[in-house]
């Protein structure tokens, strides 16, 4: 497993009275793409200044390689940021702005002018290098501050939702570069971003954050798979989230019927909420479904459909690649493995315990 290289240590922060992170506790591997995910205000674009220098902490430690950085200024520290308005300098050509941060290093003419030929050929953007920034595209340019942070060969490349400015397209060939040149550099990158779709694709570890706490922390399997509480269900996602009560061991009711589980340990007569996936959701004839229903609304998505379905005062959502149309009377099972059962939160900010590995 690789080293720890970024730890933060019971960071807080507030702005104006207002805590934005409370004690926040994360460490980062050497060569991970660690996501950082959740709402607007959730504390992730914070967390990334704090690591970058940028913000200072009210208390708490950030360490690089066992190094106490929490004071050292950003130009000191072996990291870049790619902000999501990519700050390059207008007056200058491509070449001048990847060079830019070699210049003030003091390197020679020609590492820098190497530098620029690899950076280029890197984001795929050869032959571009005498042209002005505001003759690109936005995904041109967003590769062009990409290019500008890698040359200073940074052992962590910090990203603030760098692709909310471009269309779905761009946005989906960004997001496979990213992964490219991460695997290629070796570098260690922390991504912040509020789309679920983007952490999913392209992350080793989500760190999912809401009102300044560590919701969960996982691969996207996990995340997608296996949420932790109610929040990260809802917020990762598409899901039908029900109270339930746990009657037993693999036993669970919820929507006035008893329906068979995997989940062990909940206590008796528990009550719990109950996410179901709506690729889980397996719609037959009505006297085969453990309740039924009726088809109420329907969406074609493309690789599959989208129906709503009203089936125990409960509207739920499915995907499927069979279509049911308005109107259909159908029945409900799931598979026993698909009915995730979680503990109520105590409240409404309760933070999940991340255990270490």
């Amino acid at each position: 497993m690789a080293n720890k290289l970024i730890d933060l240590l019971g960071i807080t922060k507030s702005y104006n009275n207002n805590i934005v992170l409370d004690d926040f506790n994360l460490y980062i591997r050497e060569n991970e793409f660690l996501t950082l995910l959740g709402p607007s205000g959730c504390g992730k674009t914070t967390t990334l200044r704090i690591i970058g220098g940028f913000e200072q902490p009210d208390s708490g430690k950030v360490m690089l390689d066992g190094r106490d950085i929490t004071n050292v200024p950003p130009n000191k520290r072996q990291l870049n940021t790619v902000f999501q308005k990519y700050a390059l300098f207008t007056h200058m050509t491509i070449a001048e702005n990847i060079a830019f941060g070699l210049k003030l290093k003091n390197k020679s003419k020609t590492y820098i002018d190497d530098k620029i030929k690899y950076a280029l050929k890197l984001v795929n953007l050869d032959g571009y290098g005498n042209r002005k920034p505001d003759s690109l595209s936005g995904g041109q340019q967003q590769r062009i501050a990409i290019a500008r942070a890698i040359v200073n060969e940074p052992k962590i490349l910090l990203l603030d939702e760098p692709l909310g400015a471009l269309d779905l397209k761009l946005r989906q060939d960004m997001q496979y570069e990213l992964i490219r040149l991460k695997n290629e550099l070796g570098i260690t990158f922390i991504y912040v971003t509020h789309d679920q779709e983007e952490a999913l694709t392209m992350s080793d570890t989500i760190v999912v954050m809401n009102q300044g706490y560590i919701q969960q922390i996982g691969t996207p399997e996990d995340i997608y798979n296996e949420p932790q509480n109610a929040f990260v269900a809802d917020f990762i996602g598409d899901s039908n989230l029900i109270d339930a009560v746990m009657i037993e061991d693999r036993l669970v009711s919820f929507l006035n019927a008893k329906w068979n589980c995997v989940d062990e340990n909940f206590g008796v007569n528990k009550p719990v909420d109950v996410v179901i996936r709506p690729e889980d959701v397996v719609l037959c004839k009505p006297e085969d479904g453990t309740i039924s229903g009726e088809v109420t609304h329907v969406i074609f998505k493309g690789v599959h459909y989208e129906m709503e379905v009203m089936a125990g005062n409960f509207e739920w959502l499915v995907h499927s690649t069979l279509m049911h149309p308005v109107g259909e009377k159908v029945g409900i099972t799931v598979d026993p493995f698909n009915i995730q059962i979680m503990n109520k939160p105590e409240s409404e900010d309760e933070e999940v315990a991340y255990i270490e590995e």
